[in-house]
């Protein structure tokens, strides 16, 4: 089986409402669809889902990324070589992590549909069935927050997850109201996505919201501090995850040794597919860190990746696979099952992609072969 033709399209996809965070504000999430095609006749999707402030990659840089360098890299190689297709690619470029998950999450699509199995049995079978997700609440003002935490318990959700991190002061009340207003019993999720900094004012926020029974802080320093998480984990005894810290195998190696977190946000976005993923599960398996799966607020391409690597590993305790639930249109439909993803045994990414919509949505597009 060889690769013979990659088509690019570059999609905004609309969101419900807005969705802020720390560092950005985004009212629609640019994203890069990709569709790899064999000789065979069959054909897996891909995405890429940048972000400037994590992977170093916008939008514009990723589409070129992939026009220019890594489709045309790959155009003959087996999709199944998928070691020989990461090592192609990190010989060829430096970082895109996101341009190159596009390629990774193709070619398990495709290993799936010609192997007549659903990826999660390429990666070690199906350990999980239900699996539950957050319900995802914005930077707003606290009552607004905590009205909208309350409104999500009523729809279904059992669990929370906070952004916080433009104002240590308010996200003190931030913490509070949300806590106040869930009561006791909910699980509440904090991420402050590098926000306050450094270690000093992360843990002064922290003393102040020692006693909201908060499951775990996220990523509260910026991200090439590892030294400043081990600090804050030392000192607390809030859980910390790390997230943005931790893209591949070097900082997890670091984190390792450091102790400098309990947990580890894996963001294929960040590492560069399902592929890397699994060397960071393994990891951080070895080393006793419990694992999430997050998401940039990704289509259900990206996001069926995901859920894919979650239901397939013990060490994947969580996911953040919410955002087909935050689009007003997407690609294709999710298999979400009230407020938890159900994966089915369809072969592949077990998705129905259209390309007339996806040529719809496109800002640009382009086919290399």
């Amino acid at each position: 089986m060889k690769i013979t033709s990659i088509t690019v399209w570059g999609i905004r996809l609309p969101l419900i409402r807005p969705f802020i965070v720390a560092y950005e504000t985004y009212d629609d999430m640019p994203t890069l669809l990709v569709k790899v095609e064999t000789d065979t006749g069959i054909a897996g999707y891909g995405e890429a889902t940048p972000d400037q402030h994590v992977t170093g990659e916008t939008w514009e840089s990723a589409y070129s990324m992939l026009v220019h360098q890594l489709g045309p890299l790959v155009i003959g190689e087996d999709p199944f070589a998928i070691e020989r297709i990461h090592e192609r690619m990190a010989a060829t470029v430096y970082g895109a992590p996101s341009a190159k998950a596009a390629i990774d999450i193709a070619c398990y699509d495709i290993m799936g549909k010609a192997a007549g199995q659903p990826v999660y049995n390429l990666l070690g079978g199906r350990y999980r069935g239900v699996m539950p997700v957050p319900y995802v609440v914005s930077i707003l003002p606290p009552e607004e927050m905590a009205r909208e935490a309350v409104e999500a318990l009523q729809d279904g959700y059992s669990t929370i997850k906070i952004k916080v991190g433009n104002n240590p002061a308010l996200d003190v009340e931030r913490i509070r109201a949300v806590r106040k207003a869930i009561g006791e019993d909910v699980q509440l999720r904090v991420d402050a996505n590098q926000g306050w900094k450094n270690r000093a004012l992360s843990m002064w926020v922290l003393e102040q919201v020692k006693d909201c029974n908060i499951d775990w802080i996220e990523q509260p320093v910026i991200a090439d501090d590892i030294s400043a998480m081990a600090e804050i984990r030392r000192q607390i005894h809030i859980p910390v995850m790390i997230d943005e810290g931790v893209h591949g195998d070097r900082e997890m190696r670091e984190t390792i040794v450091k102790q400098a977190a309990d947990k580890l946000n894996i963001k294929l976005m960040k590492c560069g597919g399902i592929y890397p993923a699994l060397k960071l599960v393994a990891q951080a398996e070895m080393a006793g860190l419990e694992c999430q799966v997050g998401s940039m607020v990704e289509s259900a391409v990206a996001t069926a990746a995901g859920a894919h690597l979650s239901a397939a590993k013990k060490a994947i305790i969580s996911n953040e696979l919410v955002g087909p639930l935050m689009f007003s249109r997407d690609v294709a439909p999710f298999p979400y099952e009230g407020k938890a993803i159900r994966l089915t045994e369809r072969p592949g990414l077990g998705l129905e992609v259209d390309d007339h919509t996806l040529a719809e949505l496109a800002k640009m597009s382009a086919v290399i072969a």
